[in-house]
């Protein structure tokens, strides 16, 4: 069973990538004993530094110690793990075949659980014995920058047990949201695909273009988010107002069940962002590297605005 705390917990993260990383860092700042199984060496080499480089200005660069990197599955110790993570590529047949090989590897007791960002856990855990301990623990990148996580149950999902992970997450720092039903995208993605679709769907009507679009959402109710979600919001401004406004609004909302034809394009034309040079904006390595530096700088500001209302995090040892 999960341990009361992570810093009494072993935990396993299967795949050293860019997520698989930030979730070694939201474990070790809990002060769990982290095993990154990775079979690329330079991934490995790079891990602790990566750590170190996110523990340090929490004052836990002493908890790096914690996080080691090992390149097979049956390098494991397993006896005594606790919570296991998946972070491998979004492959299904992939995540089958790994969760098959971790029900003859893991203990009884360990928490089998996915980081998939579009798979339901019940796909994944189809026809194992495993069912009842796997469930959906879905990060957002930056995972160690983003508090919230995921908890998302199967249908045979031992609800006591996502319960013991979403206390398990808080101790991490996480804001954990138990997802009760194992819909497509979960909770946080549909609401985000929801206004993208809408958004998409303006750019392509010529209501606005893209940086009007996003300059809505950031500087206008995105920004209020900060401090109330959308239902909390409503109580702010009145029920009565928001449900004339959603009679009045809804009938013209975009209900297509494909995506929006600039996306399409772009994707055709392969201008897929960041990754290949060129989105619905133009990177050079420079124009890349400087966005990010504004966008994780801006997430670490969000933080320190919400310092208050985060899990604390044990710093006693």
């Amino acid at each position: 069973m999960i341990s009361s705390h992570p810093s009494k917990a072993r935990t396993v993260v299967v795949g050293g990538g860019t997520m698989g990383m930030d979730v070694a860092i939201v474990l070790a700042r809990g002060g769990s004993q982290v095993t990154v199984v990775e079979p690329d060496a330079a991934k490995r080499q790079a891990l602790a530094a990566h750590v170190r480089h996110n523990l340090e200005p929490l004052g836990m660069a002493h908890r790096t110690e914690r996080v080691q990197a090992l390149a097979d599955l049956a390098d494991v110790a397993w006896p005594g793990v606790s919570v296991l993570i998946e972070c491998i590529p979004e492959k299904l047949p992939l995540k089958q075949a790994l969760f098959a090989q971790l029900a003859q590897l893991a203990d009884p007791d360990t928490l089998l659980c996915s980081n998939s960002s579009s798979f339901p856990i019940s796909a994944i855990a189809q026809g194992l014995p495993t069912a009842e301990r796997m469930v959906g623990l879905h990060f957002f990148m930056p995972a160690h920058l983003v508090p919230l996580v995921e908890v998302v149950l199967g249908p045979n999902t031992d609800g006591a047990i996502a319960q013991g992970l979403c206390d398990f997450m808080r101790g991490c720092g996480s804001v954990p949201v138990l997802v009760r039903k194992d819909k497509p995208g979960f909770l946080a993605n549909r609401m985000q695909h929801a206004l993208a679709r809408e958004a998409f769907a303006m750019i392509d009507e010529g209501v606005a273009t893209a940086e009007d679009v996003d300059a809505a959402v950031r500087f206008g109710f995105g920004f209020r988010f900060l401090a109330a979600g959308p239902v909390m919001q409503r109580d702010h401004a009145g029920l009565d107002v928001h449900t004339a406004a959603a009679a009045s609004m809804y009938p013209s909302l975009s209900t297509t069940a494909e995506p929006a034809q600039v996306l399409r394009a772009h994707v055709a034309a392969g201008r897929l962002g960041m990754k290949t040079g060129a989105g619905f904006f133009e990177w050079n390595p420079a124009q890349r590297q400087a966005e990010r530096q504004r966008y994780d700088r801006l997430l670490h500001q969000g933080l320190a605005l919400l310092a208050d209302e985060l899990p604390p995090l044990d710093r006693s040892f």
